[in-house]
């Protein structure tokens, strides 16, 4: 093996020759006796018996070549190794680069050759299953395998499927992007000699162990991904929808924690706490039986049952409550009350036309403010006011405080101004400035 390691296709790999320091092209000489760094000489220096410090003309030497058949009587050593480049560069399978590559050699022979030596050969079984053995072992350096699926998915490129994967490659068990992806830069120029000096390769040293450190971190990264199931990050969240809202949000917040215990105990920790919150549930439920005079479980489920109906009526009353709300004009009540009181006496209810605006379109109901966020800090006027716009509290907040800053800013404001920081409505735009000048809120310029 030392000796076929010693050739490539590239002269630039070897180290050049000792006597004349150009490029050794094979076949060239190497010494037997001087080492234990190799002493390699060109058939010319050679041929003129070039010695050197304790090289000598008369030691034994070696010629190096590989023009000799190691597999198969019509493929050479060289070829054998170009073979193997080949594929490691295109690919297993991809055939037909592979023989562009080499180009003695054509898609079939390339095929046929690799398939019957290298996959085939019976003499590899027992080296491919100790070297398959030695992977499952060293399960923390393997890649990380997509296990819920036979047929793993393949998402294209920067697809929202291979976003929510983290741009993780299930065919090839690998992400698409590793963390720290340019750390292999920082060695691509380093290469150790012999007349480095100690600084200079204690220097290459520390930068050896800076990239180890970030390689250790990848696989503590993915370690984590892998153990707690997070490149499934759609079953990650159907899982997480099991839990009830207050879980769910200790659940996200217990999210980051997540690294430092292992998957077992962080889920443990989960449904400790959301058994704890069933548990307080149930308590509070019994604490309102006992509230309400109840003694048996017979009797909890009637007061369930009548407090199920209980609800359903209140829900309704709130219904038509709302319902009367948009009831503001006494003439559309009045015809809905004569339609009504016509088909309960068996006449056909005169069709009369619908009060329409001004405009031509039909005038739309107030707004109503029930439980919208921010109605509690408006005052009755604000209230109508929304009500008429149909604006929510929220937003007329946030432009009232808009037109409130800029007329601040300026002394005063007019309402082109305004419409121009509003983007709405130009006619609810004029309501609300109309409606801030009359409070005195603001000024007109």
């Amino acid at each position: 093996m030392d000796r076929l390691a010693s050739f490539g296709s590239d002269p630039f790999d070897k180290p050049p020759c000792r006597g004349c320091s150009s490029y050794l092209t094979e076949p060239y000489i190497k010494c037997a006796e001087c080492g234990p760094s190799p002493f390699l000489l060109c058939l010319q220096c050679f041929t003129k018996g070039f010695e050197y410090k304790k090289h000598e003309s008369d030691h034994k030497y070696e010629i190096m070549t590989s023009d000799f058949p190691v597999l198969d009587p019509g493929w050479t050593a060289q070829e054998e190794m170009s073979l193997l480049e080949a594929v490691m560069d295109c690919g297993f399978g991809n055939w037909q680069d592979v023989a562009y590559q080499m180009r003695s050699k054509s898609k079939e022979e390339c095929e046929s050759h690799y398939m019957k030596n290298f996959i085939n050969n019976p003499l590899f079984s027992s080296t491919l299953l100790s070297l398959r053995q030695i992977e499952e072992s060293r399960s923390t350096d393997g890649a990380i395998a997509f296990k819920p699926t036979d047929d793993p998915p393949r998402p294209t490129f920067d697809s929202v499927l291979s976003r929510d994967m983290a741009g993780y490659m299930p065919a090839r068990a690998d992400f698409m992007e590793e963390f720290d992806n340019y750390a292999e830069w920082d060695l691509k120029d380093i290469d150790f000699v012999d007349d480095d000096s100690d600084v200079l390769h204690s220097l290459k040293v520390a930068v050896v162990d800076i990239y180890h450190s970030r390689l250790k971190e990848r696989q503590r990264r993915k370690k984590i991904v892998r153990d707690h199931g997070l490149i499934n990050l759609r079953k990650f969240q159907m899982l997480e929808r099991c839990y009830p809202k207050e879980v769910q949000e200790l659940y996200d917040v217990m999210r980051r924690f997540a690294r430092v215990a292992g998957p077992t105990e962080h889920d443990k920790f989960i449904e400790s706490h959301a058994l704890e919150f069933e548990l307080r549930r149930e308590i509070r439920r019994l604490q309102e039986y006992r509230k309400a005079g109840i003694q048996s479980f017979c009797s909890a489920k009637v007061y369930e049952r009548v407090k199920r109906v209980r609800e359903d009526e209140r829900r309704k009353r709130t219904m038509l409550c709302d319902v009367l709300q948009y009831i503001q004009d006494g003439r559309a009540c009045q015809q809905w009350l004569s339609k009504q009181a016509a088909i309960d006496s068996g006449i056909t209810p005169v069709v009369t036309t619908i009060t329409m605006s001004t405009t031509g379109r039909r005038s739309a109901p107030p707004l109503n403010l029930t439980g919208l966020p921010g109605t509690e800090k408006l005052n009755e006027r604000e209230k109508e006011l929304c009500q008429v716009v149909r604006l929510v509290p929220g937003a007329y907040l946030e432009y009232k405080q808009a037109l409130l800053s800029e007329c601040r800013r300026q002394g005063g404001l007019r309402l082109a101004q305004a419409r121009s920081l509003i983007k709405i409505d130009v006619n609810k735009t004029r309501k609300i400035y109309d409606f801030l000048i009359r409070e005195g809120c603001i000024n007109k310029a």
